[in-house]
């Protein structure tokens, strides 16, 4: 008859990280630097056997590393998704708390219309929890929702606006103005459109 807890049941430490070998990180870096021209000029659609060719890998290369299109994303917007948090978090010290939230509303249309295809796969990630894109907008709705919530606190928006449903707006303006890049006013007219939406009073 054993005493105590059981061996079992003790929470087991998570397994060590496996640092990348040399050429593995030189791939991965290589990758990223590519997707991210890739993206750039052809869209979020690029083909991603062009973009590990020119990396210089076969296209088993890049699915080790990203195992789909959201995946190699993910990767290649951390960097504007870390801007776009510490950006909030600059936010929740400006004495309008309306005015934060919609300057940082704007921040994430300019953002998403520097990728073409961006603003859709943020939009159909947003219903898929399990998409490599929710690592960027778990904490894109997290740093959201602080600044709804304190223009809520300060009775400058109506209590029902959901963070969920706003980014949901924010993302459908910026896929708008991407469609019509012969109108540059009109993400600024449709996010002043929704700014009288969700006004209190």
């Amino acid at each position: 008859m054993t005493t105590g807890t059981d061996q079992t049941d003790r929470p087991r430490p998570a397994p060590p990280v496996r640092p990348m070998r040399a050429d593995a990180r030189r791939n991965y870096e290589r990758l990223l630097f590519q997707a991210r021209a890739a993206f750039a000029e052809h869209g979020t659609g690029a083909s991603l056997e062009d973009v590990a060719r020119s990396a210089g890998v076969g296209i088993g290369t890049l699915y080790r590393h990203f195992p789909n299109r959201h995946a190699l994303m993910s990767a290649v917007f951390e960097d504007a998704v870390s801007d776009l948090l510490a950006r909030s978090r600059a936010l929740l010290a400006d004495p309008q708390p309306c005015s934060a939230l919609v300057a940082w509303l704007r921040d994430i249309i300019t953002h998403a219309g520097e990728y073409r295809g961006l603003s859709r796969a943020l939009m159909s990630a947003s219903q898929d929890a399990g998409s490599a894109l929710s690592r960027c907008s778990t904490p894109m709705r997290e740093a959201g929702q602080a600044l709804l919530s304190r223009a809520q606190r300060a009775g400058a928006v109506r209590a029902d606006v959901s963070i969920g449903d706003l980014l949901q707006l924010t993302n459908a303006i910026a896929l708008a103005a991407e469609e019509t890049p012969d109108d540059p006013e009109l993400a600024d007219r449709l996010l002043r459109l929704t700014l009288r939406g969700i006004t209190a009073g």
